[in-house]
């Protein structure tokens, strides 16, 4: 990489790049090591993963070269906060680290969930010793929108701003279809209201501890092959989609769907 960015004989590419525009390439190879997974292939996965691991090593290449940070301060950064963050791993916690951090050190019985809520709890504490007050502070406003609805329903939930079973997430579902129901089609408040409904949606699922953008990566890939199942009983026809009707498409549709395809 310092090869790639050297100012006489690097790579007029890499030369040319900044933090900001390297970040759509570092999305996008987020995303093909979660394609990878999802496909279970895992040559690919390994070549993904270094795809991935150079966008890190180019980002703390450019904060070398600013004099900010280096690589090797990236992973000791982590390392610490892992061992913050595991005290049941790596030894007792100083009472100053959190605010709950006795809490953390007792919590009985020690299984996933329970793990879990001590780092959120650990995360808070860190959040409020470096200023951040506010619960929703940190959540990147980049994040995918679903999954944005989703860390800010947790970070709430997290003290207690929550409903206390599903139902009540249901009742709000059902009342913000109303309100989408009664909007007048085309105005900016029927945007609003669709808005709200999905946000609404989204607490439905963490309530029955899925993530979100799981499900609908599972709806999707659900939708993607059944339709390709219509386009192939098209095919055995002579057929694409454009020269069929929306009633021949759903019969084969409904087809497919009963084959399990």
């Amino acid at each position: 990489m310092s090869a790639l960015r050297d100012p006489q004989t690097g790579c007029p590419w890499d030369l040319k790049q900044s933090y900001a525009s390297i970040v759509p390439y570092t999305l996008e190879e987020a995303y093909e090591v979660a394609d990878a997974i999802a496909r279970e292939n895992f040559d690919e996965l390994k070549d993904e993963l270094g795809d991935l691991l150079f966008q890190v090593v180019f980002y703390a290449q450019l904060a070398k070269e600013d004099g900010r940070f280096a690589f090797d301060d990236c992973v000791a950064a982590i390392c610490d906060k892992l061992e913050r963050r595991h005290p049941h791993v790596f030894g007792e916690l100083s009472a100053d680290a959190a605010p709950d951090a006795e809490k953390v050190l007792n919590a009985e019985p020690l299984n996933a969930e329970t793990v879990l809520q001590n780092w959120e709890a650990l995360k808070s504490g860190e959040r409020i010793a470096t200023g951040q007050h506010s619960v929703l502070d940190n959540i990147p406003m980049a994040m995918p929108a679903l999954s944005r609805a989703y860390k800010l329903q947790k970070r709430c939930a997290n003290v207690g701003f929550d409903w206390p079973d599903v139902s009540g997430c249901w009742d709000k579902v059902k009342e913000e279809i109303l309100e989408v129901e009664q909007t007048a089609p085309g105005s900016k408040a029927l945007e609003e209201e669709l808005g709200d409904l999905m946000f609404a949606l989204v607490n439905v699922v963490r309530k029955h501890k899925l993530d979100p953008e799981a499900v609908l990566r599972a709806a999707n890939s659900k939708f993607e092959t059944r339709f390709r199942g219509v386009e192939q009983l098209l095919a055995e026809q002579d057929k694409t989609p454009q020269q069929s009707n929306l009633d021949e498409m759903e019969a084969l549709w409904q087809q497919v769907k009963h084959q399990g395809r």
